[in-house]
């Protein structure tokens, strides 16, 4: 059977195959690298692709459906302008990471996998 979609997340989560995506806050949320994920999953070949999909908004929207919510990266500025203009650009280069985050969906409890079900 094949597997739905939570479940290849997961695989591909559990992989050392996949640089753009992994779990983050001890195995709560997912965090995906827009950009990366673009290249390394969506743009595979026909045979060697992951979901039946080239579009991350499509991969996102399966995300939604399945009761995932995004979340916010909170970053506190300093009142000095070097140190501000330093961490804007970290925040820059950071804003390219996508955060996700499901209570049925945890590195801790990979039985609770069968409970994150589509809307």
């Amino acid at each position: 059977l094949p597997l739905c979609f939570p479940q290849k997340l997961w695989k591909m989560l559990e992989s050392d195959q996949f640089e753009s995506i992994w779990w983050s806050e001890g195995g709560k949320c997912v965090a995906i690298n827009k950009d990366l994920f673009e290249v390394e999953v969506l743009g595979r070949g026909v045979h060697q692709r992951v979901f039946n999909t080239r579009h991350i908004k499509s991969v996102i929207r399966q995300l939604n459906l399945y009761g995932f919510t995004k979340m916010q990266r909170d970053f506190q500025r300093s009142a000095s302008l070097p140190e501000f203009l330093s961490e804007e650009a970290a925040a820059s280069a950071h804003s390219q990471i996508l955060y996700y985050y499901n209570p049925s969906f945890n590195r801790a409890h990979p039985w609770m996998l069968g409970t994150c079900t589509r809307r």
